[in-house]
């Protein structure tokens, strides 16, 4: 059957999200990838289509698809990969391309080695003994966690003293909460510092800024902030919820999450959902699954070292 690969094109964007959803089914039983989702990775501003992303297709119909991002502007570099499950050779070719083609962009921000990070189901339709004699190896493991919602069980709880919450309606109150995520999240693995408009354009559309939270405590001021989002078809999402170095331990992580789970339920959401990185040292695993919540399925981070081309 013949075989095409191909740059994506915004216009793709449905059929790579079909594509997505039947490596779900294979990885998690069910869809759950949202085409605004697949709008978004592919209308970033930063995205160089072109050079950066891979459809392959045979007979017309997407089989793999891949993307790769710069997020670091140095040696670190990300892709995505994806592949129906009957065509491993052709997800190897893609990862010709992509390891090529991270190794060229590293060179362009001056690096004198690539470190590429994949992110994988733990159970990928990937065949990882592919990856494995590639000199690819796992270094991070996270979890995505879900709890089932019910408007009867979870409501709103009260503030306790010293604690209020605000939105993030108002402009300020947005980019407050930027900068809250960038210090709290800065220790955090794979962190990459994002500017205002950089962070604005990773979030793409979608977001409802009333369901994005500023927690402030007396005499501290603002500590806490939790960026939630409500366009996902399978579950509300928490995307963030980081509370500043000198504030935890008082609560602050547990109310904002209580909070969200009573807004959601409130709004008729049966299950939300977030990811945590299973090495945290801020005590997020714990303090999530003594809420709760609980193992929907593993992402490992997969990584290789490449060089870089020589100077022409």
């Amino acid at each position: 059957m013949p075989l095409t690969v191909r740059p994506a094109v915004p216009q793709d964007a449905p059929v790579i999200c079909e594509l997505l959803n039947a490596v779900d089914v294979v990885e998690l039983g069910h869809p759950e990838t949202d085409l605004g989702t697949v709008e978004t990775s592919l209308l970033h501003p930063e995205t160089d289509l072109e050079r950066d992303s891979w459809l392959a297709l045979e007979d017309g119909s997407p089989v793999a698809f891949g993307l790769l991002w710069d997020e670091s502007g140095a040696e670190r570099i990300d892709i995505d990969h994806y592949i129906l499950p009957a065509h491993q050779d052709v997800g190897e070719r893609l990862l010709d391309l992509m390891e090529a083609r991270a190794a060229e962009r590293a060179a362009e921000n001056g690096a004198h080695r690539a470190v590429v990070h994949l992110a994988l189901n733990s159970a990928p339709t990937m065949d990882t003994t592919r990856l494995t004699r590639r000199g690819w190896r796992t270094v991070r493991r996270h979890h995505v966690l879900t709890r089932p919602l019910s408007r009867a069980a979870d409501t709103v709880p009260g503030l306790p003293p010293g604690l209020t919450l605000r939105d993030c309606t108002r402009e300020a109150d947005r980019r407050r909460a930027h900068e809250l995520l960038q210090e709290t999240f800065a220790e955090h693995f794979d962190h990459q510092h994002r500017t205002y408009p950089q962070w604005l354009d990773d979030l793409g559309t979608g977001i409802d800024w009333s369901l994005v939270w500023i927690a402030s405590l007396q005499g501290s001021g603002d500590v806490g902030v939790a960026l939630t989002r409500d366009d996902r078809a399978a579950m509300a999402w928490i995307r963030n919820l980081g509370v500043r170095e000198e504030a935890r331990g008082r609560g602050v992580a547990g109310h904002l999450l209580r909070h969200a789970f009573g807004v959601y339920a409130a709004r008729g959401r049966d299950t939300v959902g977030l990811g945590v990185d299973t090495d945290n040292t801020t005590g997020a695993l714990r303090l999530y699954t003594a809420h709760g919540m609980g193992l929907h399925f593993a992402v490992d981070t997969w990584e290789v070292t490449l060089p870089v081309p020589a100077p022409a």
